[in-house]
Protein backbone atom coordinates (compact mmCIF):
# COMPACT_ATOMS: atom_id res chain seq x y z
CA UNK A 1 0.00 0.00 0.00
CA UNK A 2 1.40 3.27 -0.98
CA UNK A 3 1.04 6.58 0.85
CA UNK A 4 -1.57 7.76 -1.33
CA UNK A 5 -3.92 5.12 -0.99
CA UNK A 6 -2.84 4.35 3.22
CA UNK A 7 -6.41 5.40 4.36
CA UNK A 8 -9.96 4.96 2.95
CA UNK A 9 -10.64 8.06 1.76
CA UNK A 10 -7.18 8.70 -0.13
CA UNK A 11 -7.76 5.16 -1.28
CA UNK A 12 -11.30 6.08 -3.18
CA UNK A 13 -10.08 9.86 -4.22
CA UNK A 14 -6.84 7.45 -6.22
CA UNK A 15 -9.88 4.77 -7.69
CA UNK A 16 -11.81 7.85 -9.17
CA UNK A 17 -8.56 9.69 -10.86
CA UNK A 18 -8.01 6.40 -12.44
CA UNK A 19 -11.56 6.25 -14.03
CA UNK A 20 -11.34 6.06 -17.98
CA UNK A 21 -7.94 5.16 -18.19
CA UNK A 22 -7.08 2.61 -20.67
CA UNK A 23 -4.16 0.43 -21.26
CA UNK A 24 -3.72 -2.34 -24.00
CA UNK A 25 -4.94 -5.48 -22.19
CA UNK A 26 -7.90 -4.58 -20.58
CA UNK A 27 -11.74 -5.44 -21.90
CA UNK A 28 -13.36 -2.65 -23.53
CA UNK A 29 -16.66 -1.69 -22.04
CA UNK A 30 -19.01 -1.16 -23.82
CA UNK A 31 -17.19 -3.15 -26.48
CA UNK A 32 -16.02 -1.81 -29.77
CA UNK A 33 -14.72 -3.25 -32.83
CA UNK A 34 -14.76 -1.57 -36.27
CA UNK A 35 -13.68 -4.41 -38.48
CA UNK A 36 -16.50 -7.14 -37.80
CA UNK A 37 -19.78 -7.17 -39.42
CA UNK A 38 -22.16 -7.52 -36.44
CA UNK A 39 -23.26 -6.21 -33.03
CA UNK A 40 -19.93 -6.64 -30.86
CA UNK A 41 -20.41 -8.47 -27.63
CA UNK A 42 -17.05 -9.21 -26.27
CA UNK A 43 -13.59 -6.99 -26.87
CA UNK A 44 -10.86 -7.97 -24.85
CA UNK A 45 -6.83 -7.59 -25.06
CA UNK A 46 -5.46 -10.63 -22.68
CA UNK A 47 -2.02 -9.73 -21.37
CA UNK A 48 0.99 -11.79 -21.51
CA UNK A 49 0.71 -13.91 -18.96
CA UNK A 50 -3.23 -13.59 -18.58
CA UNK A 51 -6.34 -14.95 -18.48
CA UNK A 52 -9.98 -14.62 -19.54
CA UNK A 53 -13.25 -16.03 -19.88
CA UNK A 54 -16.85 -15.64 -21.22
CA UNK A 55 -20.39 -16.87 -21.42
CA UNK A 56 -21.55 -16.94 -25.23
CA UNK A 57 -24.67 -17.68 -27.00
CA UNK A 58 -25.22 -20.64 -30.22
CA UNK A 59 -24.45 -18.67 -33.26
CA UNK A 60 -21.76 -16.00 -31.72
CA UNK A 61 -18.63 -15.57 -33.84
CA UNK A 62 -15.14 -15.48 -31.59
CA UNK A 63 -12.21 -13.94 -33.67
CA UNK A 64 -8.68 -14.79 -32.17
CA UNK A 65 -5.90 -12.21 -33.19
CA UNK A 66 -2.18 -13.37 -32.60
CA UNK A 67 -1.09 -9.14 -31.89
CA UNK A 68 2.93 -9.37 -31.77
CA UNK A 69 3.42 -12.99 -33.30
CA UNK A 70 3.71 -14.70 -30.22
CA UNK A 71 0.46 -15.69 -28.40
CA UNK A 72 -0.68 -18.95 -26.85
CA UNK A 73 -4.65 -19.13 -26.44
CA UNK A 74 -5.16 -22.14 -24.87
CA UNK A 75 -8.48 -22.83 -24.10
CA UNK A 76 -10.79 -24.75 -22.81
CA UNK A 77 -14.74 -25.53 -23.67
CA UNK A 78 -17.93 -26.15 -21.52
CA UNK A 79 -21.61 -26.53 -22.26
CA UNK A 80 -22.87 -22.53 -20.73
CA UNK A 81 -26.29 -24.89 -19.51
CA UNK A 82 -24.79 -28.21 -17.71
CA UNK A 83 -20.75 -27.78 -17.79
CA UNK A 84 -20.41 -31.46 -17.08
CA UNK A 85 -20.46 -31.34 -20.80
CA UNK A 86 -17.18 -29.96 -22.00
CA UNK A 87 -14.76 -30.12 -25.24
CA UNK A 88 -12.85 -33.31 -25.61
CA UNK A 89 -10.13 -32.92 -27.67
CA UNK A 90 -9.65 -36.60 -28.14
CA UNK A 91 -12.82 -36.89 -29.89
CA UNK A 92 -11.75 -33.83 -31.72
CA UNK A 93 -9.82 -35.39 -33.41
CA UNK A 94 -10.58 -39.19 -33.86
CA UNK A 95 -13.76 -38.25 -35.25
CA UNK A 96 -12.07 -36.11 -38.38
CA UNK A 97 -9.49 -38.00 -38.25
CA UNK A 98 -7.51 -35.16 -38.45
CA UNK A 99 -5.01 -34.25 -35.59
CA UNK A 100 -4.67 -30.91 -36.77
CA UNK A 101 -7.28 -28.51 -37.00
CA UNK A 102 -7.96 -25.50 -39.45
CA UNK A 103 -10.48 -24.03 -41.02
CA UNK A 104 -13.68 -26.05 -41.51
CA UNK A 105 -12.71 -28.33 -38.53
CA UNK A 106 -14.76 -28.92 -35.45
CA UNK A 107 -14.38 -28.80 -32.25
CA UNK A 108 -16.32 -31.35 -30.05
CA UNK A 109 -17.46 -32.85 -27.02
CA UNK A 110 -17.78 -35.85 -24.84
CA UNK A 111 -21.23 -36.14 -25.71
CA UNK A 112 -20.90 -36.65 -29.59
CA UNK A 113 -21.99 -32.76 -29.86
CA UNK A 114 -20.50 -30.13 -32.65
CA UNK A 115 -19.59 -27.41 -29.92
CA UNK A 116 -17.59 -24.80 -31.90
CA UNK A 117 -16.77 -25.11 -35.76
CA UNK A 118 -13.30 -23.23 -37.19
CA UNK A 119 -14.84 -20.50 -40.15
CA UNK A 120 -11.34 -18.77 -40.59
CA UNK A 121 -8.01 -19.77 -40.07
CA UNK A 122 -4.60 -18.27 -41.33
CA UNK A 123 -2.31 -19.18 -38.51
CA UNK A 124 -2.57 -22.77 -39.33
CA UNK A 125 -0.29 -23.51 -36.11
CA UNK A 126 -2.17 -25.21 -33.65
CA UNK A 127 -2.10 -27.72 -31.03
CA UNK A 128 -4.18 -29.84 -29.65
CA UNK A 129 -1.48 -32.99 -28.40
CA UNK A 130 0.51 -31.47 -25.26
CA UNK A 131 -2.06 -29.35 -23.04
CA UNK A 132 -1.44 -26.83 -20.59
CA UNK A 133 1.58 -25.55 -18.81
CA UNK A 134 1.54 -26.30 -15.18
CA UNK A 135 3.75 -24.93 -12.33
CA UNK A 136 5.96 -27.99 -12.34
CA UNK A 137 6.82 -27.30 -16.15
CA UNK A 138 7.41 -23.53 -15.47
CA UNK A 139 9.72 -23.93 -12.57
CA UNK A 140 11.65 -25.72 -14.87
CA UNK A 141 12.47 -22.95 -17.11
CA UNK A 142 11.95 -20.03 -15.29
CA UNK A 143 12.86 -21.07 -11.36
CA UNK A 144 9.04 -21.28 -10.58
CA UNK A 145 5.89 -21.13 -12.29
CA UNK A 146 3.24 -20.42 -8.96
CA UNK A 147 0.67 -18.47 -9.87
CA UNK A 148 1.46 -14.92 -9.16
CA UNK A 149 5.10 -15.18 -9.76
CA UNK A 150 6.35 -13.17 -12.70
CA UNK A 151 5.96 -17.00 -14.59
CA UNK A 152 2.41 -18.31 -14.31
CA UNK A 153 1.32 -21.32 -15.79
CA UNK A 154 -1.74 -21.71 -18.05
CA UNK A 155 -3.23 -24.45 -15.43
CA UNK A 156 -3.13 -22.52 -12.63
CA UNK A 157 -5.04 -19.16 -15.06
CA UNK A 158 -7.46 -22.32 -16.16
CA UNK A 159 -8.00 -22.53 -12.23
CA UNK A 160 -9.15 -19.09 -11.62
CA UNK A 161 -11.53 -18.65 -14.81
CA UNK A 162 -13.20 -21.01 -14.09
CA UNK A 163 -13.76 -20.91 -10.16
CA UNK A 164 -15.65 -18.23 -11.34
CA UNK A 165 -18.05 -20.53 -12.68
CA UNK A 166 -18.46 -22.55 -9.80
CA UNK A 167 -15.72 -25.23 -11.49
CA UNK A 168 -12.44 -26.39 -9.78
CA UNK A 169 -9.29 -28.76 -10.28
CA UNK A 170 -11.07 -31.82 -11.70
CA UNK A 171 -13.27 -29.36 -14.13
CA UNK A 172 -10.13 -28.36 -16.01
CA UNK A 173 -9.70 -30.39 -19.21
CA UNK A 174 -7.48 -30.88 -22.03
CA UNK A 175 -7.16 -28.06 -23.70
CA UNK A 176 -6.10 -26.76 -27.38
CA UNK A 177 -3.33 -24.21 -27.64
CA UNK A 178 -4.25 -22.02 -30.97
CA UNK A 179 -1.08 -20.56 -32.52
CA UNK A 180 1.79 -22.84 -31.05
CA UNK A 181 2.01 -25.79 -33.00
CA UNK A 182 3.24 -29.00 -32.37
CA UNK A 183 3.43 -31.83 -35.60
CA UNK A 184 3.52 -35.71 -35.12
CA UNK A 185 7.23 -36.97 -36.85
CA UNK A 186 6.56 -39.80 -38.94
CA UNK A 187 8.83 -41.81 -35.96
CA UNK A 188 6.65 -40.38 -33.37
CA UNK A 189 8.71 -37.49 -32.94
CA UNK A 190 6.72 -34.25 -31.39
CA UNK A 191 7.48 -31.06 -32.88
CA UNK A 192 7.35 -27.85 -31.77
CA UNK A 193 6.20 -24.94 -34.13
CA UNK A 194 6.79 -21.88 -31.58
CA UNK A 195 7.44 -19.05 -33.64
CA UNK A 196 7.28 -16.43 -32.88
CA UNK A 197 5.54 -15.39 -36.00
CA UNK A 198 4.22 -12.59 -37.90
CA UNK A 199 1.88 -10.11 -36.41
CA UNK A 200 -2.09 -10.65 -36.67
CA UNK A 201 -2.39 -13.91 -37.48
CA UNK A 202 -6.15 -14.61 -36.47
CA UNK A 203 -9.26 -17.71 -36.51
CA UNK A 204 -13.06 -17.03 -36.82
CA UNK A 205 -14.83 -19.55 -34.51
CA UNK A 206 -18.27 -20.42 -34.31
CA UNK A 207 -20.61 -21.07 -31.02
CA UNK A 208 -22.47 -23.85 -32.12
CA UNK A 209 -23.85 -24.22 -28.87
CA UNK A 210 -24.26 -21.98 -25.28
CA UNK A 211 -20.91 -22.30 -24.03
CA UNK A 212 -17.91 -21.08 -21.72
CA UNK A 213 -14.92 -19.84 -23.13
CA UNK A 214 -11.96 -19.68 -21.40
CA UNK A 215 -8.82 -18.90 -22.14
CA UNK A 216 -4.80 -18.25 -20.38
CA UNK A 217 -2.40 -17.00 -22.74
CA UNK A 218 1.09 -18.16 -21.13
CA UNK A 219 4.15 -20.14 -22.93
CA UNK A 220 3.77 -23.15 -24.70
CA UNK A 221 4.48 -26.08 -22.28
CA UNK A 222 6.97 -26.88 -25.31
CA UNK A 223 8.68 -23.73 -25.62
CA UNK A 224 12.18 -23.91 -23.88
CA UNK A 225 13.12 -19.96 -24.08
CA UNK A 226 14.38 -18.79 -21.53
CA UNK A 227 12.55 -15.51 -21.56
CA UNK A 228 8.82 -15.66 -20.19
CA UNK A 229 8.27 -15.60 -23.94
CA UNK A 230 4.19 -14.53 -24.78
CA UNK A 231 3.07 -11.76 -26.27
CA UNK A 232 -0.92 -10.44 -25.68
CA UNK A 233 -3.92 -11.68 -27.33
CA UNK A 234 -7.19 -9.72 -28.92
CA UNK A 235 -10.43 -11.95 -28.21
CA UNK A 236 -13.35 -9.99 -30.23
CA UNK A 237 -17.31 -11.63 -30.30
CA UNK A 238 -19.75 -10.82 -32.18
CA UNK A 239 -23.79 -12.32 -32.70
CA UNK A 240 -24.17 -14.56 -35.45
CA UNK A 241 -27.19 -16.58 -36.46
CA UNK A 242 -27.07 -20.43 -35.83
CA UNK A 243 -25.35 -22.50 -38.48
CA UNK A 244 -28.28 -23.24 -41.55
CA UNK A 245 -28.91 -26.48 -42.50
CA UNK A 246 -26.69 -26.16 -46.12
CA UNK A 247 -24.23 -24.99 -43.96
CA UNK A 248 -20.62 -25.81 -46.03
CA UNK A 249 -18.81 -26.82 -42.46
CA UNK A 250 -22.21 -28.68 -41.47
CA UNK A 251 -21.75 -30.91 -44.19
CA UNK A 252 -18.37 -31.77 -44.84
CA UNK A 253 -18.01 -35.11 -43.44
CA UNK A 254 -20.46 -37.94 -42.28
CA UNK A 255 -19.14 -37.74 -38.82
CA UNK A 256 -19.68 -33.78 -38.72
CA UNK A 257 -22.71 -34.05 -40.22
CA UNK A 258 -23.98 -36.53 -36.77
CA UNK A 259 -22.12 -34.11 -34.36
CA UNK A 260 -24.41 -30.98 -35.79
CA UNK A 261 -27.43 -33.02 -35.81
CA UNK A 262 -26.96 -34.33 -32.38
CA UNK A 263 -26.30 -30.59 -31.08
CA UNK A 264 -29.66 -29.80 -32.84
CA UNK A 265 -31.65 -32.54 -31.06
CA UNK A 266 -30.39 -30.99 -27.90
CA UNK A 267 -32.00 -27.78 -28.36
CA UNK A 268 -35.11 -29.24 -30.43
CA UNK A 269 -37.07 -27.90 -27.03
Amino acid sequence: MTSSTANPNDARAHARAMAGTIVEAMPMLPPQADDVPGEVLWEETVAAGGYTSRRIARGTRLRLVDLYGDACASMLLFNAESPVERLNVADTIKVQWNGYLGAGKLLLTDMGRVIMSIVEDDAGTHDVFCGASNEASNARIYGTGKNYSPYPNARDRFMLAVAKYGLGRKDVHPCINWFKGVRVADDGATLPELGPFAPGRSLVLRAEMDLIAVFANCPHVLDTRPEFAVTPLRVTAWRGAVTEADDPIRQASPEGLRAFLNTEDYYRR
